[in-house]
């Protein structure tokens, strides 16, 4: 019996082409992560009140999911546009070491992104009543 190889559809072509877009800006993003907490760790340091340290903190957040998307597109990207369509390809393709690397640095930013969550936002100041 001859297996017939299933074309990759052209939105799976294009999932792909945005993925590699997104997983090209992977560094500019990481940096502007590592800036955001620098920002954030010394404000924290001098302590700044919380009206100053909370859209450090957001920001830190939003910069960690921009560069948290980035990796995980990287790793779609790397595993490639059968990928998308193919589920068993997709599984066969997690297996290989550098999707596999890609997938930890992912899940780590993923980590991190929600630990900040969870802890390193401070609360919203309390506005005094008219």
């Amino acid at each position: 019996m001859k297996k017939v190889r299933v074309p990759v559809t052209s939105e799976a072509l294009n999932k792909h082409a945005e993925d590699v877009a997104l997983a090209g800006k992977f560094d500019d993003l990481y940096e502007d992560a590592r800036q955001a907490e620098v920002r954030l760790r010394e404000a924290q340091a001098r302590r700044a009140p919380l009206t100053e340290q909370r859209p450090l903190a957001v920001a830190l957040d939003s910069a960690l999911t921009a560069v948290m998307r980035a990796a995980y597109a990287a790793q779609r990207a790397e595993i490639g546009p059968r990928g998308y369509d193919d589920r068993i390809f997709r599984r066969k393709a997690m297996a290989k070491p550098a999707v596999h690397a890609l997938t930890a640095e992912a899940e780590r930013l993923l980590t991190l992104r929600e630990n900040h969550r969870l802890n390193g936002i401070p609360p919203q100041p309390l506005q005094p009543a008219v």
